[in-house]
């Protein structure tokens, strides 16, 4: 559980969720993914070790860059932590589809 809580905290963050998504592009060096971005380089390399903290990405240095990949493996934790709330929502969104079928039959 203690990763699963790492993944949802890093991905609260709007910017991180931001560099995620430029990431499943391919690989990026850090001055590459803070471009887009209207923060500082120091910023970014902070949301980058939010990141890598919680294994959603990889760094690698490759001479005097450092080269980030994106890691999914594990939002598959938070896909299934939610999997499980889906018969929850399945029956309520069943009983609220039931309401109004029978409401529009009371009104024919």
């Amino acid at each position: 559980m203690n990763n699963l809580s790492a993944v949802l905290g890093a991905i609260s963050h709007p910017s991180r969720r931001a560099i995620i998504a430029q990431l499943a592009n391919g690989p990026a060096r850090v001055t590459e993914i803070a471009k887009p971005f209207d923060m500082s380089l120091n910023a970014v390399s902070k949301h980058l070790k939010v990141l890598e903290q919680a294994g959603l990405v990889h760094r690698e240095k490759q001479g005097r860059d450092h080269v980030i990949e994106f890691r999914g493996e594990p939002l598959r934790q938070v896909a299934g932590w939610a999997h499980e709330y889906e018969r929850f929502w399945n029956e309520r969104l069943d009983t609220f589809e039931s309401y109004f079928t029978e409401k529009r039959k009371k009104k024919s």
